[in-house]
């Protein structure tokens, strides 16, 4: 089976490298190490003897930093080296900025075609495998095999369109889960459907979803809300606290538009009403630019402007930078989630607004967070909505009614706070197989 893929791999990564060399190039940051994709990543010394050398792939900016507090766990058992990957540029540069005490060695991910993937594993060496979530490389995964390395799927979930792929393709999917050792299911959901493409049961356990813990961590204080709020609009006059935001977070095509058509009705009863615009992608500044232009109110790209140079008194601010939501998060009164209004689908993780009680939005498309979503739908702390203009009018009535917000804020903490925890339990997993 891996000498079919080999030979598939190699016409189809020739037939679709124009397509992702141009999408590389239009989001820019690949160039750094770029030649990790072909194998080249650091060379490591021999494993040290009583020191296990963990290699964790996480491929995005939600699983690098869903991984850190499993990090620092590894960190504090002290007899642990880790190797920690990513695919995307975004992710590489958070992994340098954030985890640099953390890890001993960070690279990217190399393309899963088999010179290549058997480089990076003769170079690193690993005694256990990590992989964050869904993504499962056959060459990658034959490669641990090959070596005798087990491999942990942590915060394992599959999208529906990968289930509906698996189901057709059984015997793949069959032949793929017979190289992961152990399954940490992230959901109720993903664990029967896991099981349900073969997995034993003595080779899984329901650990929860460790983004709940990564987002857990400490609530701007009131002075704390108020500077950022000031950092990123500018008053004139200082507030006693800081103002309401409309957080657009997150968001894909379209629905930057639906965000502004809510923030203009809104301001006409809300005067000091303010937008806040956290794109996915940050490429898409111009196509922002190219909505904003035509509105009356004061706006700035906050990558493109100093912190001195924020207009005064600014309406909008489109956050085009790397690695803040988080942050930007704290100062949110009522957010909409992005990638969930058709055309879109998939969504954006509902956790990190869960976690600092702010109030949700979100469109149909959120079938990548579906027991989260029903989760929160259920404690009424977010508010699901079919179409654009339901969405829109959602927001509307939402700012308008302060009590209601209220109840949405303290059920969203409460819920989220019942649910961390995740990490411990992986972490006892990963120490079962360095024993």
């Amino acid at each position: 089976m891996i000498w079919l893929y080999r030979l598939l791999i190699l016409p189809f990564f020739l037939l679709t490298s124009p397509y992702y060399v141009a999408r590389m190039l239009k989001r820019g940051g690949y160039g750094e190490d770029f030649s990790h994709r072909f194998g080249f990543v650091p060379k490591l010394p021999p494993r040290r003897a009583g020191v296990h050398r963990i290699w964790i792939q996480a491929v995005s900016v939600g699983e690098t930093e869903a991984v850190a507090p499993l990090l620092k766990a590894l960190k504090v058992r002290g007899d642990v080296e880790v190797i920690l990957t990513t695919t995307t540029s975004t992710a590489y540069k958070i992994i340098h900025e954030k985890y640099a005490d953390l890890v001993t060695v960070s690279a990217c991910f190399p393309f899963d075609f088999w010179a290549f993937s058997a480089m990076a594993w003769r170079r690193f060496a690993p005694s256990l495998m990590i992989q964050m979530e869904g993504e499962l490389w056959p060459e990658h995964l034959h490669q641990a095999r090959e070596r005798d390395v087990p491999v942990v799927l942590v915060n394992a979930r599959l999208s529906d369109r990968s289930f509906k792929r698996y189901r057709k393709l059984s015997f793949l999917a069959k032949r793929i889960f017979s190289h992961i050792d152990f399954v940490c299911a992230g959901t109720q959901n993903d664990f029967e459907r896991i099981a349900s493409l073969g997995v034993p049961a003595e080779k899984m356990i329901l650990a929860g979803n460790m983004k709940f813990d990564a987002a857990g961590g400490q609530l701007f204080s009131p002075e704390q809300k108020r500077a950022l709020y000031c950092e990123l609009f500018n008053p004139s006059q200082a507030p006693s606290s800081a103002g309401e935001v409309l957080l657009a977070s997150s968001t894909w095509p379209g629905e930057e538009a639906m965000a502004l058509k809510a923030f203009s009705r809104s301001r006409e009863r809300r005067p000091d009403l303010k937008l806040l615009i956290v794109p996915r992608h940050a490429e898409r500044r111009e196509e922002i630019v190219a909505i904003l232009k035509n509105t009356p109110f004061k706006w700035y790209l906050r990558s493109q402007t100093a912190p001195e140079a924020v207009p005064a008194d600014a309406d909008i601010c489109v956050a085009d930078t790397t690695g803040e939501l988080r942050k930007l998060s704290q100062v949110a009164t009522l957010a909409f989630v992005g990638k969930s209004l058709p055309p879109n689908k998939g969504g954006q993780t509902p956790i990190e607004c869960a976690a600092l009680g702010v109030p949700m939005v979100y469109g149909p498309g959120m079938s990548n967070f579906r027991d989260v979503c029903r989760a929160l739908e259920d404690i009424g702390a977010a508010v699901k909505v079919k179409t654009a203009e339901e969405a829109e009018d959602a927001l509307c009535r939402l700012l308008d009614d302060a009590e209601r917000r209220a109840a949405m804020s303290a059920a969203s903490r409460r819920w989220h706070a019942d649910n961390q925890g995740a990490t411990v339990r992986v972490f006892e997993k990963i120490c079962d197989f360095l024993r």
